[in-house]
């Protein structure tokens, strides 16, 4: 069944339960633009805010921008039916129970580009930290604490000494290439390549590896028919298929294992495992 949610004055309730889950979906390693606050989470992509409150029958989003977060949060996507078909896999039943809530955001590509330059070998907590101190020093207050993430043309202004002094380390010569390679007009001309073409564009800007392509394949493009292939990834793979080291192998096997579910039985998988290895 599609999605059941209801559009108020204060914002969009969501009364399946089953089908969103804010920790499942902020906390599985897609989006960095959001916080926990107390029981409550903040999410604030681009320059849009929104507060999720859980209650007992469902969850408000409480936003201005009911339209933005209907699509943001892919709303309009039936994810029991994903489920369903995800679990024919006996590796993905655990994984998709535990993990019930995930939807793949439909983020802005500029952003989901910027924040995985940023990601390569770095933690969650350090991105955000990094990212916040990029929103604070250019963007605009857009809530408590929040600040939008500033324009293109605001962030190609700057030095590769700024981005040094926002955390951002080695990355930051990344980051002034990527913005004197690209224009967010560019990446969405790209919406028109098939995954095999996008990936060969993404691999050619600056601070863009394989995975870090994959990742902004699925978490900016959409593309059900990528998997982001990490560290828990690849261990998983060598425990459930065969004992190799190429990455890029095991992303083509598993995508021609999984079709166009792929990027949702990764986001499952990556779930469970990063959130059972913190708790062992």
């Amino acid at each position: 069944m599609a999605m059941n949610y209801q559009l108020t004055c204060e914002g969009i309730k969501i009364f399946d339960k089953r089908q969103f889950s804010p920790r499942h979906i902020l906390d599985c390693g897609q989006v960095f633009c959001y916080d926990k606050r107390g029981d409550n989470y903040i999410s604030y992509p681009q320059n849009q805010f929104a507060e999720i409150i859980e209650f007992e029958k469902y969850y408000l989003i409480k936003t201005k921008n009911v339209d933005f977060f209907v699509d943001y949060f892919d709303l309009s996507t039936n994810y029991e039916k994903i489920k369903c078909e995800l679990g024919s896999f006996q590796m993905l039943k655990e994984p998709i129970l535990f993990g019930y809530g995930i939807r793949i955001l439909n983020q802005d590509l500029f952003e989901t580009l910027l924040s995985f330059i940023i990601s390569a070998n770095n933690n969650i907590k350090r991105i955000k930290v990094i990212l916040n101190n990029i929103r604070r020093a250019l963007g605009e207050k857009i809530g408590d604490n929040v600040y939008s993430l500033p324009t293109y043309e605001v962030l190609k202004a700057q030095d590769e000494d700024f981005y040094k002094k926002a955390g951002a380390g080695y990355r930051a010569k990344y980051l002034i290439k990527m913005l004197h390679q690209i224009t967010p007009q560019l990446l969405e001309e790209w919406r028109k390549l098939d995954t095999a073409a996008l990936r060969t564009k993404l691999v050619s800007i600056a601070g863009v590896g394989p995975k870090v392509a994959d990742c902004i394949l699925l978490f900016g493009y959409h593309r059900g028919d990528s998997f982001p292939v990490d560290t828990w990834m690849a261990k998983m793979y060598n425990m459930y298929f065969e004992p190799i080291e190429n990455r890029n192998i095991m992303r083509d096997n598993l995508v021609k294992q999984f079709g166009k579910n792929s990027g949702y039985a990764q986001q499952y998988l990556f779930y469970y495992i990063k959130e059972n290895n913190q708790k062992s």
